[in-house]
């Protein structure tokens, strides 16, 4: 087959290069450093990364008082990906479980679900989740992939500083500015199943005072299961300009707009949703040295088509209360301003004070009445470094709901270096997921037929919901080896889920409410290694493993369901000769996931074939994702093909999902 051969190119390629050019060394980034010789002998070993996701404000990753991992510009250049949930395979510990062509679940260490709702999402530094259902935009998002600059990805609870709904974890998705973007990009990518990825960015500055960025996207692909259906086109635009007031200080405005005019969406254990949707956000940010003052709004508004799979067709209908199944209206609004405030008590000792104000409204028939809520946050952080050894990271975040009592969530991290480059780092956290607007206010009835007579049940929203808990405790090293060519980390985890929302059945007809229920406790543990082996050769390689234990006091569909195992693994190679190449291999293990007891209970009455009702179990599976490039034009082109599942493994991530197969895709990316 055509992918399997591409592979064997690839690897010809990457070791031909390597074998051809061991002596060359690789275009070098321009650094802080001042001359040739120090930009050289930079590119000869891995720099830390500087990350500003768990305090909110720059610091070295080996102080973070959190577990994290970047993404770079190269990573994602090198990936082919065309999501990012894709690139957020490469993180150990990360859950990634793709449902259809455009949705994706994801969350961290083991608390993966449909419908997965507890990762907060960012883009510089901006909560992009979407209030209203608890869900990340990922393919909704307005920004387009040549605009990102890094990806920090934060696993583990940050309501210390984010308030509700950093509960598994944070990704921040931070990009560039336009003197960094300076000029035109283009970039298109066309490939197998349809797919298209299109961007344009024109970007600059002008004078010593004004810096701007705007870009344009679109994006599609056709249906996994169904080649000749599309799967979701979305439009991208957005924009943002960046005035500088003086030397310290600036003021940022931005806004940004995605059309989805078809998004194909499993959402339910037995339904297939079309979901064209429009979201919108727009801001304006104040910075200076310690201090940011944010207000920004977003909106989303959705049309829903509901249908079942087709082995139950006739058989089940969801509604919404006025008996539709077509064209179904959700409107949400969030209002938000936050802002926070840094004390340099001395060179070592500083106080983070901060906080927000969040007003989120939902619209629709699909709920008892349009609803709306409130919450208001404030939080403290105390940074101390007692010694050059030893750094004491503690805070604590109230947070004020309408519909709930007040929560406090701490956060205790202790950093020690025994020796330089090396860290050892001991946290206990507390987060919490407030109920989402659907949660609360949601009447969704469901009609089930059999043998001619109807029943109707109508699923409740709950306005006395608690808000989810978990409580963290981790231990993480980090250290640099082989004068710093090589950086091993290792973490272990214990967190305790409980108060966890479920939707349970109330009465004999079947309707049901979202109700409090149980605890989980995960644990396990992440190890991976980075090297550079040559200036145009650099790779990685981790593990994670998780247990899931004691759901027997939670609802079926309320219970976590994950591998217990996954490995990745992947090259880079970036030579002279303008040759650039990517491999990467993720080993994911077999998992047990619930499943609708309705498709037993048709199978067992002969009103659909046993084949119909779907396997819990989700067998283990492995992706191979290549990429191959070529840099011309003096570095300002660069030509590439890009194979996702290069083995052509066909499988799926859930009992529901789709069945992923392989993709081919070609890129052509300009620099005007």
């Amino acid at each position: 087959m055509f992918p399997p051969a591409l592979v064997a190119i690839t690897i010809s390629l990457l070791i031909w290069s390597g074998s051809c050019l061991a002596s060359d060394t690789s275009p070098i980034p321009r650094t802080s450093s001042l001359t040739e010789a120090a930009l050289r002998e930079e590119a000869l070993y891995l720099q830390e990364e500087t990350v500003v996701t768990a305090i909110r404000r720059e610091q070295p990753i080996s102080q973070s008082p959190s577990n994290l991992h970047v993404i770079t510009e190269e990573d994602i250049r090198l990936s082919g990906a065309t999501d990012i949930p894709t690139l957020l395979r490469r993180v150990p510990g990360m859950e990634v479980m793709q449902m259809t062509a455009g949705e994706f679940n994801v969350s961290a260490r083991g608390d993966n679900q449909q419908r997965a709702n507890k990762l907060l999402v960012l883009v510089d530094g901006r909560s992009v989740y979407i209030d209203r259902q608890g869900l990340a935009p990922w393919t909704e998002l307005p920004i387009t992939f040549p605009e990102i600059k890094r990806i920090e990805v934060l696993k583990g609870p940050a309501s210390a500083i984010y308030g509700f709904n950093a509960f598994d974890g944070v990704v921040n998705i931070i990009t560039k500015s336009g003197a960094e973007m300076a000029g035109t990009t283009l970039q298109t990518g066309y490939g197998e199943l349809g797919t298209l990825r299109s961007a344009g960015i024109q970007a600059g500055t002008i004078g010593k005072k004004f810096d701007y960025r705007l870009s344009i996207g679109r994006d599609q692909q056709q249906q996994w299961r169904d080649r000749s259906a599309l799967g979701y086109r979305v439009h991208r635009f957005n924009g943002q300009a960046i005035y500088s007031i003086d030397s310290d200080s600036s003021i940022k405005f931005a806004g940004g707009l995605a059309d989805t005019n078809r998004f194909d969406f499993a959402s339910a254990d037995f339904l297939y949703l079309n979901t064209p949707s429009t979201y919108a956000y727009s801001e304006v940010l104040y910075e200076r040295p310690n201090f940011f003052l944010r207000f920004n709004w977003q909106g989303n508004e959705t049309t829903t088509d509901s249908e079942p799979l087709a082995s139950l067709a006739g058989l089940i209908a969801v509604t919404d209360k006025f008996g539709r199944s077509r064209g179904v209206p959700y409107n949400g609004h969030t209002y938000n301003a936050e802002l926070q405030h840094t004390i340099e008590l001395n060179p070592a000792h500083r106080l983070i004070l901060g906080g927000n104000y969040r007003r989120n409204t939902i619209s629709g028939t699909q709920l008892t009445e349009n609803g709306h809520e409130d919450r208001f946050g404030v939080y403290l952080q105390d940074d101390w470094r007692f010694t050059a050894k030893l750094t004491l990271n503690a805070g604590i975040r109230m947070d004020l709901h309408n519909e709930l009592n007040p929560t406090y969530s701490p956060r205790v991290a202790l950093i020690y270096s025994p020796i330089p480059n090396h860290t050892i780092r001991l946290s206990g956290s507390v987060a919490y997921r407030s109920p989402t607007l659907v949660e609360t206010f949601q009447e969704i009835p469901t009609t089930i037929t059999l043998f001619g007579f109807s029943n109707t049940s109508t699923l409740f929203g709950n306005k006395n919901l608690a808000p989810e808990q978990i409580v963290s405790y981790e231990a993480g090293y980090q250290g640099w080896y082989f004068a710093h060519r090589v950086r091993l980390r290792a973490d272990v985890f214990y967190n305790r889920l409980s108060d966890l929302i479920v939707p349970i059945e109330i009465n004999a007809s079947g309707s049901g409410l979202y109700l409090n229920q149980g605890q989980v406790d995960i644990y396990g543990g992440e190890a991976g290694v980075e090297i550079l082996a040559t200036t145009w050769l650099r790779g990685f390689a981790n593990f994670a493993y998780q247990e899931i234990v004691d759901q027997t006091s939670i609802d079926l569909r309320g219970q976590r369901g994950a591998p217990r195992i996954k490995i990745n693994a992947g090259l880079q190679g970036n030579w002279n000769n303008g040759l650039t190449g990517e491999l990467a291999i993720h080993h994911v293990h077999s998992a047990l996931y619930p499943v609708e007891q309705n498709f037993h209970t048709f199978a067992g009455l002969g009103l659909i074939p046993p084949s119909a009702v779907p396997n819990s179990r989700v067998g283990h599976y492995t992706l191979l994702n290549l990429r191959c490039g070529y840099r011309f034009w003096h570095d300002r082109a660069e030509a590439a093909i890009s194979v996702f599942n290069a083995l052509n493994e066909r499988h799926q991530e859930h009992p529901l999902a789709d069945v992923l197969g392989s993709r081919v895709m070609g890129w052509l990316t300009l620099k005007l």
